[in-house]
């Protein structure tokens, strides 16, 4: 694409002042960058995948509170994170960290393993037992 055809559309990156640096080809033929605020098909698909991470972590919420889930994973999905992702910050198998969702497995888990996930969270112990202390 040509330095002066790269899309400007609206989208999220322009009202945080962001902007996205793009290849394009200038005059002499020859590739540079460029900065597009925007391009409708990206941000559509943009929108779209935060619209998905924000009905799973109300799932996420919602199963916590009805006792089916522990807030490690509610939490988990808060920071848009995965199973390996956490487990990795946290220090612990996979399994381990699949298994700490168990409402009944969570609640007998100790304070050191419980501060792991709450510094990883960047939240208190306190929130981390409790989601309605959580200020979204």
């Amino acid at each position: 694409m040509k330095k002066d055809e790269v899309p400007q559309d609206k989208s999220n990156l322009e009202t945080a002042n962001f902007k996205e640096l793009c290849y394009a080809v200038d005059e002499n033929g020859e590739y540079t960058t460029v900065n597009s605020s925007g391009w409708d098909p990206k941000t559509i698909a943009l929108n779209k995948a935060i619209e998905d991470i924000n009905e799973r972590v109300e799932d996420a919420k919602k199963r916590v509170l009805s006792n089916q889930t522990s807030p490690i994973e509610y939490y988990m999905e808060l920071h848009k994170m995965d199973l390996a992702i956490l487990a990795s910050y946290v220090g612990l198998w996979k399994w381990r960290v699949k298994r700490h969702f168990k409402p009944r497995v969570f609640n007998t888990l100790s304070n050191n393993i419980l501060q792991k996930y709450a510094d990883t969270f960047d939240i208190s112990l306190e929130q981390l037992k409790n989601i309605t202390l959580h200020e979204n």
